[in-house]
């Protein structure tokens, strides 16, 4: 396990948090309070060891196959539907929706490989990431990938705790699959919209793991 770049900061900051004020209470408190200075320390303990646990890379096998598109982020899917898809193909799409928890690995992964022929950000509100227009109205960066077989769009969506998305990828670039293209800083969502001709190979509430659990075939 190795920890993201993104998490550099966080961690030093909080690491900083946690170490003064575990100075000031055992300075102050471990005689009055020893009890209070024990229980600060726990839970701040626990807060830090959050925060890195959150910017951790997994060690794993990714699965790799150009007939299949893979789940581009870890979590639960809570949505498989279609809809009329309007920021770029404007036709019908399958949509399904990966809800990451805080407790999710948050590393976003190509879902195929191929050329990038749309990359655009868009601001937007901060809704749960559960929200039905989350999809439409949050925060979001949507990236659309073109190989022999189509084209998919895939969005990191920000959550109401989720309050920056970093998108790595750029329109012109050949990207492959299973190599990390972004990250989500605390709790989101990422929607992929497959063609309607897809089959999808994942059920709602099943837990997928990205860059490994076959999210469709062509």
């Amino acid at each position: 396990m190795t920890i993201h770049r993104e998490g550099y900061k966080t961690i030093a900051i909080t690491a900083l948090i946690f170490g003064i004020l575990n100075l000031i209470s055992f300075t102050f408190l471990s005689a009055s309070l020893p009890w209070l200075a024990i229980v600060l320390f726990v839970v701040t303990l626990f807060f830090f060891l959050f925060i890195i646990s959150f910017f951790r890379i997994p060690n794993r096998v990714l699965t790799v196959n150009d007939g299949q598109i893979i789940c581009p982020a870890d979590g639960k899917v809570v949505v498989i539907e279609e809809v009329t898809e309007v920021e770029y193909f404007k036709d019908k799409r399958i949509q399904v929706s990966i809800f990451m928890s805080p407790a999710n690995v948050h590393v976003n992964r190509n879902p195929m490989s191929g050329q990038v022929v749309y990359n655009q950000y868009h601001k937007g509100k901060y809704l749960v990431a559960w929200h039905p227009k989350s999809s439409t109205e949050n925060e979001r960066w949507s990236v659309v990938t073109r190989n022999s077989h189509g084209e998919i769009l895939y969005k990191q969506i920000a959550g109401a705790l989720a309050k920056r998305i970093c998108n790595y990828t750029q329109v012109g670039q050949t990207v492959k699959q299973g190599d990390e293209y972004g990250f989500i800083k605390f709790g989101s969502r990422v929607d992929v919209l497959l063609p309607v001709t897809a089959k999808i190979n994942v059920e709602l509430n099943q837990v997928v793991k990205g860059g490994v659990t076959v999210l469709a075939s062509w």
